[in-house]
């Protein structure tokens, strides 16, 4: 996205999922058009993206803002006692849900850019009496994390927002432990979207004109350093993906996938 300026596509991001924090977002969805508009709750919307009943009831009121494209919880395989790193964690849902897996013995960190979000989710936090769970303000491409400290790093729909997603990947590699694992859910691209659709910003924020091919996923990761790379497009997601875009044939274009890769121990 050459004519867009990094700064100013981290901008309107910020600025987009302000709004969001700060509305409630409940139905929102990642769609730039959504927002206010859909009839379903953020229950709702989870549900379809692959999360129990269970997960969505027992998170505090307001850290569920029916954002995402997947549930990373299904392939994060969590476990009691692991350091856990959220990339966007917006109002808290991914984490609260990982801080249960992890237990008392386990910690959740969750990073975002946008103030209103981290003030949402340290509120939510504070409400459902979360001790393992902290919230920090930085950026996903320059990580407020210290080098091989986490375990597994989950995301959910936030780093095809990122206009520099080579560093993200090499910042998640960072900090995570020898034996760490990557476990996210993102929008990615199985065909080259028409140059208009790139540099339209709404498309951008709203997680569609940002996404990479799934062959520079893969090789982005390889630079980083990953190794058991898997990037597994969901296609039953085009199905959800054709909402944030009323009207467009974006569905043509971008899938919601898996991606999984490790850390090398040796």
């Amino acid at each position: 996205m050459d004519a867009l300026k990094n700064d100013e596509i981290r901008q309107a991001v910020r600025q987009q999922y302000g709004r969001v924090a700060e509305s409630g977002g409940a139905g929102c969805g990642c769609g730039p058009t959504c927002c206010g508009t859909s009839t379903a709750s953020a229950e709702t919307l989870s549900q379809g993206l692959g999360y129990t009943a269970d997960d969505v009831g027992t998170v505090p009121q307001g850290a569920n803002m029916g954002l995402g494209c997947g549930n990373p919880q299904a392939i994060a395989a969590l476990k009691p006692g692991e350091v856990v790193l959220d990339l966007g964690s917006g109002g808290g849902f991914d984490c609260f849900l990982a801080a249960r897996q992890v237990s008392e013995t386990g910690r959740v960190i969750g990073v975002d850019m946008t103030p209103a979000m981290i003030s949402k989710a340290r509120a939510n936090a504070e409400k459902g009496g979360y001790r393992n769970v902290e919230f920090r303000l930085g950026e996903i491409e320059n990580l407020p994390v210290a080098d091989g400290t986490v375990n597994v790093i989950i995301s959910n729909c936030v780093i095809n927002l990122s206009p520099d997603k080579l560093r993200v990947f090499s910042e998640a590699y960072r900090v995570l432990k020898l034996g760490g694992r990557l476990a996210i859910s993102d929008v990615v691209a199985f065909a080259e979207l028409p140059e208009a659709a790139r540099q339209d910003m709404a498309l951008y924020t709203g997680c569609m004109a940002g996404a990479s091919l799934v062959s520079e996923v893969e090789a982005m990761l390889q630079a980083s350093g990953f190794t058991e790379i898997r990037v597994v497009p969901k296609d039953e997601s085009k199905s959800f993906i054709r909402d944030w875009a009323p009207g467009m044939d974006i569905a043509e274009y971008v899938v919601s996938a898996t991606i999984e890769a490790i850390k090398s121990a040796t």
